[in-house]
């Protein structure tokens, strides 16, 4: 679990792109630029499509897509797609529609690893003809078992000095599909003894006869990511590579690569992975929780994927904000999700039109109030943006308030509407309660109350106050809606701290999905389009789901309006 010094509180003077101050990877850019090393800055992100991007990713597409705006260079997208058992269409549609959503543009460099298939396997030809490559027959229990230990050397293959014609003619026929799966490998003839594990002759080609969602059925060899990493990057012209830090030692095998075939030569530079309390980035245990139903799929708004934020009502610019307070660290930590949430919450706070709902209905009949009489009152749309204007919201005789606003007999501290209490409904008027309707169980179910005339608007002419205001909805013109409310996925602020012999679902959360039935929203929200955001007053803000169908709106809570951050802010001063 992280410790108070394990959740980082970050700083506002290492942003990672734009304009804005200085970090280590820009300077490094600087330093080459300066050197003559390149003359231009090309930078690139390359996912694997084997899963949904999540937030960790948009670090990654910020940090890269910015540095090339920020120098006036090139940005690509490529795909790694060199394992196609767990590659799927689903995921390439998926990861190019979010990059897009974030706001990067890959303009015309759109790549896949698989278009250099043909030019990888030439060079791992070259390899072979220069005594660098050698096929192998260990099975892979045995080559891990020949590998060594990190206090230990590895030991030679005994295939490892076959003679260049035999390793010519095996590799060959392994591309033809003469072998199957697992019988034979293409290793890169390193150092088994290297300090460095990723030196003892790496596996460069494995048999795999699957069908490629690219390639269809033209190759039963596929090359391992690390072979085709680097040589992708340089086919492509990149100038910077920029990783999260566990390739850091993977970047001296990709420089052996490159300088072994003599080919463009980009510079890898490795920065901290984004790890976020209450939060799990493995892509393989996301699927997990995919594919057993913990989740109702890769965007679940329980999700820290990109997709799964987007469908929960975050906005591109919101999770920018949130990666450029974060910045650029060498060293691995841990934020609290608390500064997402603050970011959603201050971007949405300036954009999001406000609306009345009530969550928890409880019907208020306002006896003296004419029957028939339905009044238009004046709403505030946004306060934060004056251009954003007002609307009309309805009322009449029968209203709805929030069942908690009310207490029977309510402690000195609360302030809202109880018996023979004057409380303010936002925009409309002053009203009292003068009577309490039980049901045979003794639940409240109805409030009976007069209001005041001359305080239309919210105030009123002799002066007297009243402690609190409420947002209410007119029973006549309500729309019903289904709202879910969210918490967070896991109840530990670790996912990966479990007792021995669990693993990360024990820490599920099982209250993380609330579905509030027959919540009651202001006629103004009437046929919104998936992907609208309001804030509802008092309550926070709110998304429209694509579950909606008409008549049956649902609306996604994207985040309260009780900002944890500030108040964490304040607490260190």
């Amino acid at each position: 679990m992280p410790t108070g010094e394990d959740i980082k509180t970050p700083t506002t003077d290492t942003t990672s792109t734009g304009a804005g101050p200085s970090n280590f990877l820009r300077e490094a850019i600087e330093e080459d630029l300066k050197a003559g090393r390149y003359d231009r800055v090309h930078t690139r992100f390359p996912p694997e499509p084997n899963g949904y991007l999540h937030i960790g990713h948009a670090k990654a597409i910020n940090i890269n897509y910015g540095i090339a705006q920020a120098y006036g260079g090139k940005f690509n997208l490529r795909f790694d797609d060199t394992n196609p058992s767990k590659e799927e269409q689903e995921y390439i549609d998926a990861i190019m529609r979010d990059v897009k959503w974030l706001g990067a543009d890959w303009e015309d460099r759109l790549f896949f690893a698989s278009d250099y298939f043909d030019q990888l396997y030439q060079w791992a030809i070259q390899l072979i003809k220069d005594g660098k490559a050698y096929v192998d027959d260990l099975t892979a229990d045995e080559i891990r078992e020949y590998r060594g230990t990190l206090t230990e050397p590895g030991k030679n293959s005994p295939y490892r000095d076959r003679p260049i014609e035999e390793n010519l003619d095996l590799f060959e026929r392994m591309k033809a599909g003469e072998f199957p799966d697992g019988s034979r490998v293409l290793r890169a003839k390193i150092d088994m003894a290297s300090p460095n594990m990723n030196f003892r002759d790496p596996v460069m080609y494995r048999i795999l006869h699957d069908e490629h969602p690219r390639t269809g059925t033209k190759w039963c060899i596929y090359p391992m990511y690390d072979w085709a990493h680097g040589q992708s990057d340089s086919i492509e012209g990149v100038t910077h590579s920029m990783c999260s830090l566990e390739f850091e030692n993977h970047r001296p095998l990709y420089n052996w690569f490159v300088e072994q075939l003599d080919i463009f030569h980009p510079r890898q530079i490795e920065f901290a992975r984004l790890n976020l309390t209450y939060t799990m980035m493995s892509k393989r245990k996301l699927l997990r929780l995919v594919k057993d139903g913990y989740v109702s799929g890769w965007d679940d708004p329980r999700m820290p994927t990109i997709s799964a934020m987007r469908r929960r009502g975050y906005t591109p610019e919101a999770i920018r904000a949130f990666v450029e307070t974060v910045g650029v660290s060498k060293a691995d930590s841990t934020i609290d999700i608390a500064l997402l949430e603050h970011a959603v919450r201050d971007d949405l706070n300036r954009r999001a039109p406000r609306a009345m709902a009530v969550l928890d209905p409880l019907k208020v009949v306002i006896e003296n109030y004419p029957d028939d009489l339905v009044e238009e009152m004046d709403a505030i749309n946004n306060p934060e943006d004056e251009s954003a204007g007002t609307r009309k919201v309805p009322f009449s005789k029968v209203v709805y308030i929030e069942r908690e606003d009310f207490m029977e007999e309510p402690p000195k501290k609360f302030f809202r509407l109880a018996p023979g209490r004057e409380v303010r409904l936002r925009y409309a008027y002053f009203i009292t309660c003068t009577g309490v309707i039980k049901d045979d169980e003794g639940n409240v179910v109805e409030l009976h109350c007069t209001y005041d005339p001359a305080t239309r608007g919210g105030d009123a002419p002799d002066g007297r106050k009243v402690k609190a205001t409420l947002h209410w909805v007119s029973a006549a013109h309500a729309l019903d809606a289904e709202v879910r409310v969210y918490d967070h996925l896991f109840t530990n602020p670790d996912p990966e701290d479990v007792p021995e012999g669990q693993d990360f679902t024990v820490n599920l959360n099982p209250d993380s999905l609330t579905v509030l039935q027959g919540v009651k929203l202001e006629p103004s929200l009437r046929d919104m389009p998936p992907g609208s955001r309001f804030q509802f007053e008092r309550q926070g803000y709110f998304c429209v789901d694509p579950d909606s169908t008409p008549g049956h709106p649902v609306y996604n809570r994207t985040v309260g309006l009780r900002d944890s951050w500030a108040k964490i802010q304040q607490k260190q001063g």
